[in-house]
């Protein structure tokens, strides 16, 4: 390794490069190849795949912070736009604002931390084992950053991927699957530039050229079939700002506004309304939804919409409230949202937090979740799986919602995020489901981007951020499962672990070896 790659400084630097190229690898930049750039440099600085035995080869600690340290680029480049929820909307100063969305992206860097300690302490004497070893570890942390506490399934090298020939295997093996092709063909590609003979080099290419050609012939493969049945629709972008959202003065006008631009749409058969769009509990919306839903029928429509919902809880003896989606007109059913959002929609340890800060007494910062057994809407006789804003971010739920769905629906309020890229990633995660389980999507949001969404992922029309619009398009109705929708993400999970544990052999084994 070159003298100045040693360099402490050198390697910091790189390291945080290299987790800013990942965010560069997303929307809305969507430099794919940035994305293997970014994992071949990390293997480069910290000689990951190198035997165990090598010189380069870091203590445990020194590897965990190598792993610590391209966090920071990642998290800090990529998911930093918490910022403007902290400051703008939970009115904390620059400075605090600051300190938390720093305290944040250091939190969320420890998991590739947790990675890259892992991995070197499941070291052993073959690069190839390493590769393997390493790629495992990489899926199976961003799985379990999914999963932990509430999750940030946020950041994936396989966003990026939407349009490159790995787009092939969305539908088949999902987000984790295609991060897992990306990171593997990091891997291969540092084996080749590290292989020191000609017939290993041939072998590293043909499977590297094999995941790429395969990914390129799956794309012209449709798991799915058109029904022939298609729907007009209209997404309603009624652009309320944030601060005046949940002021009662803006209610009559929100009902007002909402029904004005309904009647506009009266030729669609279904309307979708954003997030919590009446910013008034449910029952206490009753007359207005009564009135709308007639006239929705008398012209055929249908209405979906997000709205707070209030029911009494008879153990606690005190009411709970859920953030939840309605369809009524010509369709019926409620779904109450089931992943909710750390400090926006509920507060972890409230007793000792709320108060201290306004970040922590956000507006309708007190949802409960929802059951995890709920049914599809109906709208016309054909079920959708709807998904509240953040439920659309985790691949298995909405897999898993979308078995037996005609099409998807997600509405969202991404004015949170302000001018931030934190809304574009959020939508390209939706275009990431639609693709998985090759379903049209629907994709109502209170200021941008609204979408419609084909079984794709590709983007049929969408509006601009931060304007009051009402969108229109055309979805297909779907039929057939795809093979994520019916297995999810287990069989890449467990190829995962089965590496894991064949490299945990492999170590354990070499260990024996050394000591006889």
């Amino acid at each position: 390794m070159p003298a100045i790659i040693q360099h402490p400084l050198f390697r910091v630097a790189g390291l945080l490069l290299a987790g800013l190229l990942q965010t560069l690898s997303l929307a809305p930049f969507d430099w794919w190849p940035l994305g293997l750039l970014s994992v071949l440099l990390l293997l480069t600085l910290t000689g990951a795949l190198k035997p165990a035995e090598a010189a380069t080869a870091p203590a445990a600690g020194k590897a965990a912070l190598y792993g610590w340290i391209y966090g920071l680029g990642l998290f800090g480049s990529g998911a930093s736009w918490v910022y403007v929820s902290i400051h703008v909307y939970g009115y904390a100063t620059p400075v605090l604002a600051g300190a938390l969305t720093l305290f944040f992206v250091a939190g969320l860097a420890l998991f590739p931390a947790l990675q890259f300690w892992l991995h070197w302490r499941l070291k052993g004497p073959s690069a190839t084992t390493n590769a393997l070893c390493f790629v495992a570890l990489w899926v199976l942390c961003d799985m379990f950053r999914s999963q932990f506490l509430t999750g940030f399934p946020w950041l994936f090298l396989g966003y990026g991927h939407l349009d490159s020939a790995l787009a092939g295997w969305i539908p088949v093996l999902g987000v984790y699957g295609v991060s897992f092709l990306v990171c593997l063909s990091a891997a291969l590609l540092y084996l080749v530039f590290t292989a020191t003979t000609h017939g290993r080099r041939a072998i590293l290419l043909v499977s590297l050229g094999l995941i790429w050609w395969q990914g390129a012939q799956l794309k012209t493969q449709e798991w799915t079939r058109d029904s022939g049945y298609t729907l007009d629709a209209a997404l309603l972008q009624i652009n309320i700002p944030q601060e005046l959202k949940w002021h009662p003065s803006q209610r009559q006008k929100t009902a007002r506004l909402l029904t004005e631009m309904t009647r506009q749409h009266w030729d669609k058969e279904i309307v979708i309304w954003p997030e919590t769009a009446l910013p008034i509990l449910y029952d206490q919306a009753q007359t207005f939804l009564e009135q709308i839903g007639e006239e929705a029928q008398r012209h055929d429509t249908n209405i979906i919409s997000g709205i707070p919902y209030r029911e009494f809880d008879e153990d606690t003896q005190r009411a709970r409230l859920h953030n939840s989606i309605i369809s009524f007109g010509i369709g019926d059913g409620i779904n109450h949202k089931q992943k909710l959002v750390p400090f926006g929609e509920y507060v972890p340890m409230q007793d000792y937090l709320r108060g201290l800060i306004a970040f922590f007494d956000l507006p309708m910062s007190d949802f409960r979740k929802g059951p995890e057994q709920q049914d599809l809407l109906l709208s016309h006789a054909l079920r959708v799986a709807p998904f509240i804003c953040y439920e659309v971010v985790y691949p298995d739920f909405v897999a898993r919602r979308s078995q037996g769905a005609d099409y998807l629906v997600t509405i969202s309020n991404d004015s949170w995020f302000g001018a931030s890229i934190g809304p574009l990633q959020h939508l390209q995660m939706a275009q990431m489901r639609a693709a998985e389980n090759e379903r049209y999507m629907l994709r109502g949001t209170n200021n941008g981007v609204s979408a419609i969404i084909d079984h794709h992922g590709r983007i049929t029309t969408q509006s601009e951020q931060f304007i009051r619009t009402s969108l229109s398009g055309t979805i297909a109705i779907r039929q057939g499962i795809t093979p994520f929708t019916r297995f999810g993400s287990a069989p890449i999970t467990l190829l995962c672990l089965v590496l894991l544990l064949g490299a945990a052999y492999c170590h354990w084994k070499a260990r024996r070896t050394v000591s006889a």
